[in-house]
């Protein structure tokens, strides 16, 4: 099974703090980096994390809170400085390109790759990339401005070679993939050897849903029904439950509960407001509902099954 692996760089709200960075992740599918979300501080946190700069091709900004977007600019020109020479790909609210053309304008003249800036519609949910092997969609959620989370889906992956029955009929290793798309093996004898006797089914795709930020709204557990794992915002515990409402942010409560209702495999919480010194209060709110829950903190690698 090809890795598919979740990176935390940062899982703080607007105000960093000593603990946590503000809100940035990467997503690992089938050798492809992703990152969502670019807060103040994420390119020493790739560092920290040892994550290679150059295996990152795609940035998704959920929306335009500085908390998730304000390190984008330093990140993009010290690609420049590493000699970065592949492109990269830049989703965004589209109300941001034209400010975002004139910051690259100032301050990264000098880089020599390019910047390719792809403007989303945060209040549609709708697929926004696709490759061979997965597509990532946009969630819209509900918050101060327009925001949108993001899924990611694995397509279903060919069937697995049984590698003791290649060997016992000598089948030739160029005839695999054909096998594996479903063709049958003639021997050199006549006889047909069926491609599904030759093959187990592949594993159930593997999703990832990030919700963050957003007020608690039943509509996206519909939205990421079945999810493998989901990252969803916890600012506050249900102690704070108006201060969540009156910032357009959630319980760790609600968190587990869209979970839940999602039947999701794992949850994952963060975005923690600066007011909690530590979050167990928020992880053990949350396994009361959804008892599959884990914290967030940065430098945490999640692995997605």
């Amino acid at each position: 099974m090809e890795p598919f692996k979740i990176y935390i760089l940062g899982c703080g709200s607007a105000l960093p703090t000593m603990r946590h960075n503000p809100s940035s992740q990467i997503v690992e599918l089938r050798g492809k980096q992703f990152m969502i979300d670019c807060g103040e501080g994420t390119q020493l946190q790739l560092r920290r994390s040892k994550i290679r700069f150059t295996k990152l091709g795609h940035v998704f900004i959920s929306h335009l809170h500085g908390d998730h977007c304000l390190g984008l600019l330093g990140m993009i020109s010290t690609f420049g400085m590493l000699g970065r020479t592949a492109p990269l790909h830049v989703f965004a609210a589209a109300e941001y390109e034209e400010l975002f053309r004139r910051e690259l304008d100032f301050f990264c003249q000098r880089i020599e790759y390019e910047v390719v800036y792809h403007p989303i519609n945060p209040n549609v949910g709708e697929v926004i990339f696709e490759d061979r092997s997965m597509t990532v969609s946009t969630i819209p959620l509900n918050h101060r401005v327009p925001c949108c989370g993001f899924l990611f889906r694995e397509k279903p992956g060919l069937p697995h070679i049984r590698r003791d029955l290649i060997d016992m009929y000598g089948i030739p290793t160029s005839q695999i993939n054909n096998i594996k798309n479903g063709i049958d093996w003639v021997s050199p004898d006549g006889e047909t050897i069926p491609a599904a006797r030759l093959t187990t089914a592949a594993g159930p795709p593997r999703s990832y849903a990030y919700c963050s930020d957003t007020r608690y709204n039943p509509g996206i557990a519909e939205m990421v029904k079945g999810v493998s794992c989901l990252y969803h915002e916890a600012t506050y515990s249900s102690d704070d439950q108006a201060r969540a409402e009156k910032h357009f942010h959630s319980t760790a409560g609600e968190a587990a509960t869209t979970a839940r209702d999602a039947g999701a495999g794992k949850l994952i919480i963060g975005h923690y407001s600066q007011r909690y010194k530590n979050e167990d209060a928020l992880l053990e709110e949350a396994r009361k509902i959804f008892p599959n829950t884990e914290l967030a903190t940065e430098n945490a690698q999640f692995n997605i099954f």
